[in-house]
């Protein structure tokens, strides 16, 4: 349990009313319960504060609380940044417990810092280092020689790979998995695919083949403050490592291919594909089912619209959507043109029919 005082402190933020009143839990404020903070943010929110029984609730600056019928509030001037802080001192965690539990596995020349957990049935293999303070969920799997920062947290069944190098703060949710086999393979002659990307016409004479390994001598390299979502795949290099940047967010299923260097403070939404050595810049959004073609850059600050399909260079700022990839403005023009086509083949019908009577 927390006070109106105790939250309004971690937040910074202003508060009123009865500050030692006690909140357990954060809620939607038609669902809020007497010990619930509502998070009626804006106006709109607030119109279902009389659907459940706050007492309390955060509001945008300057709100009428006491003609709301509550007893306190915290007001912020960004509420939704609010959140952040709100929910961070609210959480209860996942309740794994700590310490070294007696069915983990952990190699003698593993280096385990100070306060690190291990739980049920994990595996910290030889020459791997855990930072201070981090969480092992169940059932994980450190490989060998891999590397994890100070205040990491794996969720449950996250498999990190040999030669990994992971910054502080790390956070895997269940299933991830961090250092597989790049997707990589060649064949004795110039293949049928190869030609193909060459003409963009067909196959020419290329035989059929066998596939040959092309094995990933390059490992991970991840910076600090980075999430990685439930069962995202991150491949390691050909030869050089796969990078992602300080402070990159990857939300579930969300696939990055050998050799390809993500920047900083970038969001890749659920199941977005990156194909292999591809370089995209720092602060760069790819909304939920982006597919990014291999060997491209994407540049500083582009945004792209879910399901957008991105098959060649993105300069810098631009915003895109579609399959490929244009000027999301563009795209809005496409699609109504698209809309209007029906129509227009009518009046071309009618036309003919009164020209060829």
């Amino acid at each position: 349990m927390f006070t109106i005082r105790q939250i309004a402190e971690a937040l910074g933020a202003d508060a009123q009313g009865d500050l030692d009143l006690q909140i357990s839990s954060a809620a939607e404020p038609g669902d809020a319960g007497p010990q619930d903070l509502a998070m009626a943010m804006s106006p709109k929110y607030a119109d279902t504060l009389g659907q459940g029984s706050a007492k309390a609730a955060l509001l945008w600056p300057d709100a009428n609380w006491q003609a709301m019928g509550l007893q306190a509030a915290i007001f912020s001037p960004r509420p939704r940044m609010a959140m952040a802080g709100v929910t961070a001192t609210l959480d209860s965690g996942q309740g794994f417990g700590g310490g070294i539990h007696p069915s983990a596995i952990i190699d003698p020349s593993a280096e385990v810092a100070e306060g690190v957990s291990v739980g049920p049935l994990s595996i910290i293999s030889a020459g791997s280092r855990i930072g201070k303070g981090s969480t092992i969920g169940p059932h994980c799997f450190v490989g060998t020689e891999a590397v994890i920062g100070p205040n990491a947290f794996l969720r449950e069944m996250v498999s990190i790979g040999a030669r990994a190098t992971i910054g502080a703060r790390f956070i895997a949710q269940p299933g991830a998995r961090v250092g597989s086999d790049g997707f990589s393979f060649v064949t004795p002659e110039v293949s049928g695919v190869e030609n193909v990307r060459k003409s963009l016409v067909d196959q020419g004479e290329a035989a059929a083949q066998t596939w040959l390994r092309i094995h990933s001598l390059g490992a991970v390299a991840i910076g600090d403050d980075v999430e990685v979502g439930a069962n995202c795949t991150i491949d390691n290099g050909t030869i050089r490592n796969t990078v992602i940047g300080d402070g990159s967010k990857l939300d579930n299923q969300v696939h990055i291919g050998h050799n390809t260097r993500i920047g900083k403070d970038c969001l890749l939404c659920g199941q977005t594909g990156v194909s292999g050595s591809v370089d995209i810049g720092d602060n760069v959004v790819l909304a939920g089912q982006c597919g990014v073609n291999d060997n491209i850059f994407i540049g500083n600050g582009v945004v792209a619209g879910g399901g957008t399909k991105i098959i060649s260079n993105v300069p810098a700022g631009r915003v895109v959507m579609g399959y490929p990839a244009v000027k999301m403005d563009t795209h809005t023009d496409i699609y109504k043109a698209q809309r209007r086509l029906p129509r227009i083949m009518r009046d071309i019908e009618a036309l003919k029919k009164a020209v060829f009577k």
